[in-house]
């Protein structure tokens, strides 16, 4: 809405107490208490408009009016979460236009993308519409802004696993991760897309382990692509990747430190020490030490205190 739009608005808006069709609704003030210790300096507009809204409320009116004045009352205050269960029993009771209603809920989220009032309302007029078809491209819309706007991919999640969306989400999640391979939001939903679709099926894993590792090669100080690496792995035994550890070897090898890869290589040492080898012990001890004093300094506790879990494990010599 444009400045002189508003300036327009604000000039023809009219108070509740008078407007000639409200003369019949006795306002209900907010009750503070007797000795109210920090009273908020409302405006009158807001307090004029939720007084009214407290007496709609009060008696439970179920009106086109009413509905209309939780237009207002959410203008003011778009968290204001009575306000927003109010308008859905309105729109229940008085059968109101839903698409009319998603409409309206749009231009709120594109304005105030991170309010969770307005996207838990669009979920719940998106399940009564029973169609999800323009989900993911607002949804895309939103992350286009900020790519990792919680209450973005939250929505997205639920449509994509209610209306069984599943078709192109990778592709999407993979040119999202191609813009910006740091999107721990995109990793996510990645992870949550192969889970809830085919799970992590030898083929599955095989694939991402490779991908994850692209990546990981791209930018090795990126926690995000460790992290996913490190998930997938764990849908087997950790001796089940031979090749990993190789791959993550020859980075060492190659110069390459960061303070992921040596973590990652002491659960792969601390694996195969639980299983008797007392080379891997030793190895998983040294990167230990590398990341207390050099590596990883700020978590120097951490890694004191998985050297001294080491220290606890039999080899067979």
């Amino acid at each position: 809405m444009s400045s002189g739009a508003m300036s327009e608005e604000e000039e023809t808006y009219v108070l509740y107490r008078d407007r000639e069709e409200w003369k019949d609704v006795e306002p209900v003030p907010q009750d503070d208490g007797p000795f109210p210790v920090v009273r908020i300096a409302y405006s009158d507009e807001f307090k004029d408009c939720y007084d009214y809204f407290r007496a709609v409320l009060k008696k439970n009116e179920m009106s086109r009016r009413a509905y209309d004045l939780t237009s207002d009352a959410l203008k003011l205050n778009l968290a204001n979460y009575t306000a927003w269960h109010f308008r859905r029993l309105l729109i229940d009771n008085l059968s109101l236009d839903l698409r009319e209603e998603l409409a309206f809920v749009s231009g709120i989220i594109e304005e105030t993308p991170k309010n969770y009032q307005a996207w838990h309302h669009r979920q719940v007029i998106v399940e009564k519409l029973n169609d999800g078809s323009g989900e993911l491209a607002f949804t895309a819309k939103i992350l286009d802004i900020d790519a990792k706007n919680y209450h973005a991919w939250q929505h997205r999640q639920f449509v994509l696993r209610h209306f069984e969306l599943w078709k192109g989400e990778l592709e999407y999640v993979d040119r999202l991760l191609r813009y910006d391979l740091r999107n721990n939001s995109a990793w996510n939903e990645r992870y949550y897309v192969v889970s809830s679709t085919t799970g992590y099926t030898d083929e599955d894993i095989i694939r991402e382990v490779k991908y994850a590792m692209a990546m990981i090669h791209r930018a090795p100080n990126n926690e995000s692509a460790w992290n996913y690496l490190q998930g997938v792995v764990n849908q087997r035994e950790l001796k089940d990747f031979p090749t990993v550890k190789a791959e993550c070897l020859q980075m060492l090898e190659n110069s390459v430190r960061s303070p992921y890869l040596l973590s990652f290589l002491v659960d792969l040492l601390e694996d195969e020490a639980e299983n008797g080898s007392a080379e891997s012990l030793e190895k998983a001890k040294e990167f230990c030490r590398s990341l207390e004093v050099q590596d990883d300094t700020i978590r120097r506790n951490y890694w004191r205190y998985r050297a001294g879990h080491l220290a606890t494990i039999q080899c067979s010599c």
